[in-house]
C-alpha cells in the first residue's frame, strides 16, 4: 500500500486556502480502451457509491459536463470502481471540517481508461460547493479514474481562482444528493502523518474506506 501511495503524482503548487489540490498522474493509453466514452443521453444521471462507511448518492450533470460525466460512468458501468477506495482526506488547516476526500483507482493499470479533455468550471458553470464531485488531475487533460468530493464550499478549486501556473481549476461534474454526512465522516477520519509525498503528506487515511460497489440508480 505504501508503494502505491508513493506513486501518486502531485501538482507542484498548494492552494491558497491551505488544502492541497487533488492530483492524478497521466497514464499510458491502453489500446483496448482507446475509444472515448459515449456521452449519456439524460441530462442528469444518478450514481450510488456503496462504501464501507455508508452510501453516497451522486447526481451527475451530463448536460453541462458531458465528457467528464461520460468518463465517470464508463468506470461505473465497467465495474472499475468496485473494490477501490477513498484513500485521502485533505482537511483545511485551521478549519478541519473543510476540505475534500479523494478516491479512485490509484494508478491501477488494469482499471484505467484513457485521459479525457478538461471541462473547466468557467465552461460548465458547475462550481465547487459543498458536496461537489470533481476530477483529480495533474495538468488539464490528464484526468482518468481519480476523483474527489468536497465537504465544504471550495472556490479555490474553480477556474480563475488565481493559482500560479495553472488557473484552469478542476472539472466539477455533479453533486452529492445523499450521504454528505458520510463524506464528512471520512474527511474526519485518522490520517497517517508520515504517509504520502509533497502536498499529500499527512493526508493518507490510516484506514482507507472501500468503495464496495458503484452503480447507476437510474
Amino acid at each position: 500500500m505504501i508503494r502505491t501511495l508513493a506513486c501518486l503524482a502531485l501538482l507542484a503548487s498548494t492552494l491558497a486556502c491551505g488544502e492541497s489540490p487533488p492530483a492524478a498522474a497521466p497514464e499510458p493509453r491502453r489500446e483496448a480502451d482507446a475509444a472515448s466514452p459515449t456521452a449519456p443521453t439524460a441530462d442528469k444521471v444518478r450514481v450510488r457509491l456503496e462504501t464501507e462507511a455508508g452510501a453516497i448518492d451522486l447526481e451527475l450533470d451530463a448536460k453541462r459536463a458531458p465528457i467528464t460525466t461520460a468518463n465517470f460512468l464508463a468506470y461505473v458501468d465497467k465495474g472499475r470502481f468496485d473494490g477501490t477506495r477513498f484513500y485521502r482526506a485533505s482537511r483545511t488547516r485551521g478549519a478541519e471540517e473543510r476540505g475534500f476526500i479523494q478516491g479512485g483507482i490509484q494508478r491501477n493499470y488494469r482499471l484505467m481508461l484513457p485521459a479525457i479533455a478538461h471541462e473547466p468550471t468557467s465552461q460548465t458553470g458547475i462550481r465547487h460547493e459543498a458536496g461537489t464531485i470533481s476530477m483529480a488531475r495533474t495538468a488539464p487533460g490528464t484526468a482518468m479514474g481519480e476523483f474527489f468530493i468536497t465537504a465544504s464550499e471550495m472556490p479555490s478549486m474553480d477556474a480563475g481562482a488565481g493559482r500560479e501556473g495553472d488557473d484552469l481549476g478542476f472539472a466539477a461534474f455533479g453533486r452529492v444528493v445523499g450521504g454528505l454526512d458520510v463524506v464528512r465522516r471520512i474527511l474526519a477520519s485518522d490520517t497517517v502523518e508520515e504517509a504520502g509525498r509533497g502536498a499529500m503528506r499527512g493526508q493518507m487515511l490510516a484506514n482507507p474506506v472501500e468503495i464496495v460497489r458503484a452503480r447507476r440508480l437510474d
